[in-house]
């Protein structure tokens, strides 16, 4: 699977954050692929973790 297909499919059961991409095997630059995938007309809510230190990602629609 690319990281895309991975930080989609884990990203529509719940909110993820960098690390649970890592865990994935997704890699750290989640933010990044998510823009992309923005680009690409996937739809993602995002928050800030409580911390305020990352930014937590869920995908809730995709390319027509």
């Amino acid at each position: 699977m690319s990281q895309y297909e991975v930080i989609v499919k884990a990203s529509k059961k719940r909110f993820i954050s960098p690390i649970d991409c890592l865990n994935f095997g997704g890699g750290m630059k989640l933010s990044t692929r998510v823009g992309e995938l923005v680009r690409a007309g996937y739809q993602f809510n995002i928050k800030w973790h409580p911390s305020k230190k990352f930014k937590l990602y869920k995908c809730v629609g995709e390319p027509k």
